[in-house]
């Protein structure tokens, strides 16, 4: 995990991006979404984690007032149990509580119980359910909260 880092997307790392995002997700995001994301939606922040200059995972969260809702947090299946995931969550929220945000939201799977584990590791409660929210199969989705304190 030492020889991972954590930085800002670029448009030079969407090639590798794209693969993970597809290796991780059954309707994946396409390059237009990326490039939309990262040159458009100034709500939008997004990381990269680099195994030497391989993008082997990504997390995505969007600013919105004082609220961080991920986007997206996906590791290439060869680099999972190595703490990608918890390296990229970690980024997240140490940028989060940097921008002055008083909560962090996400949806997850209900199946995906090793994401849930994840984020419960670093806080998030469930606080809600959204019905046959993933349009490939009708899974429900967690919502999961993780709230600063004011003190």
């Amino acid at each position: 995990m030492s020889d991972i880092r954590i930085e800002p997307l670029a448009k030079h790392h969407l090639d590798d991006l794209l693969k993970v995002e597809t290796l991780c997700f059954p309707t994946p995001w396409t390059r237009e979404t990326f490039l939309y994301e990262l040159e458009s939606n100034k709500l939008a922040h997004y990381w990269v984690a680099l195994l030497v200059e391989e993008v082997i995972g990504y997390a995505g969260m969007w600013y919105i007032l004082d609220e961080g809702h991920i986007t997206n947090i996906a590791v290439h299946p060869l680099h999972r149990r190595e703490g990608v995931g918890s390296k990229l969550l970690h980024s997240l929220l140490l940028t989060a509580i940097a921008s002055s945000l008083m909560d962090v939201t996400l949806e997850v799977r209900r199946s995906n119980q090793a994401a849930i584990a994840l984020y419960e590791r670093y806080g998030f409660q469930v606080e809600g359910v959204r019905k046959a929210y993933y349009a490939d199969n009708g899974e429900d989705a967690l919502i999961m909260w993780r709230h600063f304190d004011e003190s």
